[in-house]
């Protein structure tokens, strides 16, 4: 089992930025890929931004198109933390961010543990 806790949402303007944070607790952080969803009103959930191991200290990131280039996805193993940089933020990106440990099948990011989700809204 993997506990997850999600903070840094809150209320921005079209044009800012927002750091969500998602302390891990449980099994050892550093053997699961991390990933970020969000589910808008009326919207099923999204895959946003996931981070996985590619070597002893490298990561891949992977990205949603519709945030390449604002998100950055970053995680510290010390902290069993990751977080999501959101710079550039648009109304619609106004949406329930969660956090997961997740697991990549074919093309599509699952998650295996997730977070209660942090309320993320951007005001036009």
């Amino acid at each position: 089992q993997v506990q997850l806790v999600e903070s840094g949402g809150g209320l921005v303007q079209a044009g800012g930025s927002l750091t969500l944070s998602c302390a891990a607790s449980g099994r050892t952080f550093s053997n699961y890929a991390m990933g970020w969803f969000r589910q808008a009103p009326g919207k099923e959930r999204e895959f946003v931004s996931a981070i996985r191991r590619s070597g002893s200290r490298t990561y891949n990131s992977y990205y949603a198109d519709f945030v390449k280039g604002r998100f950055t996805i970053s995680r510290d193993d010390a902290k069993s933390t990751v977080y999501l940089q959101m710079n550039s933020l648009k109304p619609e990106d106004t949406a329930v961010y969660y956090c997961a440990a997740v697991t990549l099948f074919g093309s599509n990011w699952l998650g295996d543990y997730w977070g209660q989700g942090t309320q993320v809204t951007v005001s036009s």
